[in-house]
């Protein structure tokens, strides 16, 4: 899929535009300073373009806003007494240097990180990192089992993986689901959300009236569930657009 790209400013507004084959044009803001990205259709003008973000221009504003109030978290050390966050839960790190495979285990208010001594940064980041990833593939299967009946859909195949903007994608195509590692941070009434989300665009692709309708029907309190999420405090170095 070829794409063109170019920064546009609309009414002081720095806006990404990029140029896709698609039939809708996309506006979305995004973390951590608002960042304001458009998906348009190739053949779209520029004039309809900067149209349709002068009509979103109060909206913009507001999600700038919220984005400027949410909570983040400081630049990880990954070193003892450092705040970390297991399915909605808070913990504090706690370092264990010693000869033993490296790994990470909840010992009551602490999460404990076994790593070899004068382990870097980033060794112990990978530590973390891959503990999360199989905490969450334990987490996502009995979901994905007990969603796929109630909406008569199945899916070929479902990873796990560190992504740079969304908290999850489907490949309606290869009925392929894909989430990010960072979701086992997250409370599971957030998982939950998110693999219904996924699962129901497998019915349904676009994000319109008709998929709103599904999520309701299926997942009443999602818009709730939504919010939260969106108050957790962000990672310092990943942003999620989705």
């Amino acid at each position: 899929m070829s794409t063109e790209s170019a920064i546009e400013t609309v009414r002081g507004l720095a806006v990404h535009v990029v140029r896709k084959p698609i039939k809708n044009l996309h506006l979305g803001v995004y973390p951590p300073d608002g960042r304001v990205r458009v998906a348009a259709p190739e053949g779209l003008s520029s004039d309809a373009v900067r149209v349709a973000v002068v009509r979103k221009l109060g909206w913009i504003r507001r999600q700038q806003a919220r984005f400027r109030m949410q909570a983040r978290e400081s630049r990880r050390e990954f070193v003892s007494g450092e705040t970390y966050y297991y399915l909605g839960r808070r913990y504090l790190l706690r370092v264990v240097e010693k000869r033993a495979r490296p790994g990470v285990r909840i010992a009551g208010r602490y999460l404990e990180l076994t790593c070899r001594a004068g382990s870097t940064r980033e060794q112990r980041a990978e530590i973390l990192e891959a503990w999360y990833r199989e905490q969450l593939k334990q987490v996502i299967p009995p979901l994905v089992a007990d969603w796929q009946p109630k909406l008569g859909v199945e899916v070929a195949d479902w990873r796990v993986r560190r992504m740079k903007t969304k908290w999850a994608s489907c490949n309606p195509t290869t009925r392929r689901l894909w989430f990010n590692s960072e979701l086992a941070k997250k409370p599971k009434s957030a998982i939950q959300y998110l693999v219904v989300h996924e699962l129901l665009h497998l019915l349904h692709r676009r994000h319109d009236a008709t998929f709103t309708a599904l999520l309701d029907e299926h997942l009443p309190k999602w818009r709730s569930i939504r919010v939260e999420l969106g108050r957790l405090p962000l990672t310092r170095d990943w942003w999620p657009e989705d």
